[in-house]
C-alpha cells in the first residue's frame, strides 16, 4: 500500500466516521459556543479595549481554521478497505499486530492507520511513519531494523491480530 498524495490520504472506515463526527461537532456545538461568547463580550461595552471580545474572536478564527483543515482532510480521504487482505499473513494497513522492541523487551500492540488517525498513546501508527513503513508487509516472526532519532531499533513482529 502506498500513501502518495496523488491517491489521496488513506484512512480507515472508523477514522472517516470519527473525522465526520469531529467536523459536525465543531460546526454545530463549537460555533454556537463561540457565538455565545462573542455575544456576551459585546454586551460589555467598548470593543476596542474589550479583551474578552478579542479573545473570543481569535478563538473563532482558530475554530474556523480547524474546520477548514478537517474538511480538506475529508476531501482527500480515501477509505482503504482492510477486508481486502483476506490472507492476514502480513502486517498491513488497518490491521494490528503485537510488536516486540528487542532492545527493551517491551511488547506493543500497534495498528497501522492513516496519518490523520495516528495516536501513539492508543497504539495507532501513521502509515507514513518510518516504523510503520518498515513493518508493513512483514509476517509473524520477522524482525526489522528501523532508524529512529534515538538510534536504530530492532522490532520483531510477534503476532498478527
Amino acid at each position: 500500500m502506498t500513501t502518495s498524495s496523488d491517491e489521496g490520504e488513506p484512512i480507515t472506515e472508523k477514522g472517516l466516521i470519527a473525522l465526520k463526527a469531529e467536523i459536525g461537532e465543531l460546526e454545530t456545538v463549537g460555533r454556537r459556543a463561540i457565538a455565545a461568547r462573542i455575544l456576551t463580550a459585546r454586551g460589555h461595552g467598548d470593543l476596542k479595549e474589550n479583551g474578552e471580545y478579542h479573545a473570543a474572536k481569535e478563538d473563532q478564527a482558530h475554530l474556523e481554521t480547524r474546520i477548514l483543515r478537517l474538511r480538506q482532510r475529508l476531501r482527500n480521504a480515501v477509505v482503504v478497505d482492510t477486508a481486502d487482505d483476506t490472507t492476514g499473513a502480513t502486517f498491513a494497513f488497518g490491521h494490528a499486530a503485537e510488536i516486540r522492541d528487542e532492545a527493551t523487551g517491551e511488547l506493543h500492540t500497534w495498528r497501522i492507520v492513516g496519518a490523520t488517525e495516528a495516536d501513539r498513546a492508543q497504539g495507532k501508527l501513521s502509515a507514513e511513519s518510518p516504523v510503520a513503513r518498515a513493518l508493513m508487509g512483514r509476517a509473524a516472526g520477522d524482525t526489522v531494523e528501523v532508524p529512529t532519532p534515538r538510534g536504530t531499533r530492532r522490532l520483531r513482529v510477534e503476532r498478527l491480530l
